[in-house]
């Protein structure tokens, strides 16, 4: 037996004891709980969900995993940290989960692949099987970073796409005699429906100046949050409007033209985007097999007909 079928052995075993593990803990959970409360003799406690339960030792199994690929300084002051809030990741899982993955991804891509090349039997040597081995090391290290990337793209998308019709909303609001806290509590319900990710920030907005915090500073987190210059300017513009007594109504307004304005450009360029896009699948998808379709006949018809009769001749 070979030392990658020994490997294989020992990475079933691991996985098929946790799966069991699993299983019987969530099973014998409903009976310890009953012996507990019958040797309490008091009133029954509160009883944790079994989804609870099984977070809780999921965090627990992912905590060795993640402090291997923890940053020595204190990440939580770093721009990580801001990257998770760009994400709309505000729970204490998400950078365990985040480091948690990277490990298991710089280790598990190359014993995946040492595995299925043990299997496979295929003609590698030492230094081919050592370099692709640091290469998906890396691209499972690296990986979680492009998800997280692309989920803070893909929410900033959203939030842009409709924090213009919110600023429209929000300045209604204010014209019809709504203060400003008032107007970004009512629009933030409004707003649920078509964009949660926008909902969920302005509603964090309107807990934090019910909780009694400073309207700059409330406003100045939504920034920090979304992670975007518009929203960075329009605090700028309503933080100096409430300090100087200016028309918040009529700089709603122009920030939102503005913004309106700038989603048009966009929605104009990828538009544009688009012949050169279909560039590539035209050429080597449609093309070829239009070629096939049109010559095709034609190419048998010469097979048949007229190179018979230049062999003859």
């Amino acid at each position: 037996m070979t030392f990658t079928q020994i490997l294989f052995l020992v990475l079933t075993f691991i996985v098929m004891s946790g799966l069991t593990y699993l299983i019987a803990s969530r099973l014998s959970a409903p009976s310890e709980e009953k012996r507990l409360e019958s040797m309490g003799g008091g009133s029954p406690q509160p009883v944790v969900s079994p989804w609870h339960a099984a977070g809780m030792r999921l965090r627990r199994f992912l905590e060795p995993l993640a402090k291997l690929s923890v940053p020595e300084e204190k990440w939580e002051t770093s721009p990580l940290r801001t990257r998770f809030l760009n994400a709309g990741f505000r729970g204490f899982s998400a950078p365990l989960v985040y480091f948690a993955s990277k490990t298991v991804g710089t280790f598990l891509v190359p014993v995946l692949f040492a595995v299925y090349a043990g299997m496979s039997k295929g003609d590698f040597n030492s230094s081919t099987l050592l370099l692709v081995a640091v290469v998906l090391a890396a691209i499972g290290y690296y990986l979680p970073m492009a998800v997280l990337a692309r989920l803070i793209a893909h929410r900033q998308r959203e939030l842009f796409e409709n924090f213009p019709d919110a600023l429209d909303l929000m300045r209604v609001c204010v014209e019809a005699g709504l203060g400003l806290d008032a107007a970004i509590a009512r629009v933030g319900d409004e707003m649920r429906l078509k964009s949660q990710a926008l909902y969920e920030e302005l509603h964090l907005v309107s807990l934090e100046l019910r909780a009694g915090a400073p309207r700059d500073r409330a406003l100045r987190n939504l920034a920090l949050r979304m992670g975007m210059e518009e929203v960075d300017a329009l605090v700028a513009m309503l933080i100096q409007a409430d300090r100087f007594g200016t028309s918040v109504a009529e700089s709603l307004r122009v920030h939102a033209e503005g913004l309106r304005v700038k989603r048009k450009l966009q929605a104009e360029e990828a538009a544009a985007k688009v012949p050169v896009k279909l560039l590539f699948p035209l050429i080597f998808c449609i093309f070829p097999a239009l070629l096939v379709v049109l010559l095709g006949p034609a190419y048998i018809s010469i097979n048949r007909t007229l190179l018979p009769t230049l062999v003859g001749n």
